[in-house]
């Protein structure tokens, strides 16, 4: 059974948390971010901290406090210090560019890949074959970068791909005559 709910989330300063029914918005330096909370879980502010408490003691609202608790911590810690996820990219010619909200990807197709940035992302190539996702919600700089790795993932022969900077790829031996 998980215990995380019980953990209080620390606000730190800079960061506003407002709570009007069941929304709570966060704002801070890197931006603003929203959630609906549950009808299941009650949160209450006391000094800087967030506290969750469940209204029943049912399975669901055991792991609604827990899902919640876990959201708004990191809603908190991206207004206040942001996420990023790091991207390579390997293979003879393959490249990236990014142009004004627009990322533009050679990989090995016959057609350019364009990709439009969403909003409250940002993305910077400091080189053609790196990029650095940054954003304030957690959940849309890692959808991101699924998507962006999606175009090209890694295979498993010579490691060509787009692929995360801490990820390895395990390459297969290649048939033998």
């Amino acid at each position: 059974m998980s215990r995380i709910a019980n953990y209080p989330v620390a606000v730190p300063s800079g960061v506003q948390v407002a709570q009007s029914g069941a929304k709570i918005s966060v704002k801070g330096p890197k931006g603003s971010l929203e959630h609906e909370i549950h009808p299941l879980v009650k949160v209450t502010q006391e000094g800087t901290l967030l506290k969750f408490k469940r209204t029943n003691d049912s399975a669901l609202a055991r792991a609604v406090s827990g899902t919640t608790r876990a959201l708004v911590n990191n809603m908190v810690t991206g207004v206040a210090k942001g996420f990023e996820k790091k991207l390579t990219i390997i293979g003879v010619g393959y490249r990236a560019a990014v142009q004004g909200k627009k990322l533009n990807l050679t990989l090995g197709y016959s057609h350019p890949i364009v990709y439009d940035i969403p909003n409250g992302i940002s993305i910077e190539a400091p080189d053609l074959t790196n990029l650095v996702i940054k954003g304030a919600d957690k959940q849309l700089v890692g959808q991101v970068a699924a998507e962006i790795r999606g175009y090209r993932s890694p295979e498993p022969y010579k490691g060509k791909g787009v692929r995360y900077v801490d990820e390895t790829v395990v390459k297969k031996e290649a048939k033998k005559k």
